[in-house]
């Protein structure tokens, strides 16, 4: 279950999208939409299991996401796919029918990466010096 802070939720609701950068690596991240459903942080993959993307996150299950100067060390789940009519909904609601659309597409929902705060970025709000 994600304990994201208020602060942090505050953030991603005022937020348009993410960065996230999966692993370990230093290559930059990919810059994605999300939606936050019953306080849970949701990425899709809308070019479904075969993102390159979502591959690592499948491989490697952590990382970062960067919201504007905040960064936040990350863990991602790739085994729950979450409450997927909510997500389309959320999606939906959020970025339009149109894009809605295309992340509430089977291979999209097949590709979902529910994101959780590390146990260390719970505790800790001020933003990243990286």
């Amino acid at each position: 279950m994600t304990n994201w802070t208020p602060e942090d939720l505050a953030l991603l609701t005022g937020s348009e999208s993410l960065v996230l950068t999966v692993g370990d690596d230093a290559r930059p991240g990919v810059e994605i939409g999300m939606v936050l459903v019953r306080g849970e942080l949701y990425v899709r993959a809308y070019r479904g299991v075969r993102s390159r993307w979502y591959q690592a996150a499948q491989k490697h299950s952590h990382g970062q996401i960067r919201v504007g100067a905040v960064t936040r060390d990350v863990l991602l789940e790739t085994g729950d796919t979450g409450p997927a009519h909510e997500m389309d909904a959320a999606y939906r609601s959020k970025y339009g029918q149109a894009a809605g659309a295309l992340v509430a597409s089977p291979a999209a929902q097949a590709a979902t990466i529910r994101i959780d705060p590390t146990p260390s970025a719970r505790r800790d709000c001020s933003p990243s010096r990286r």
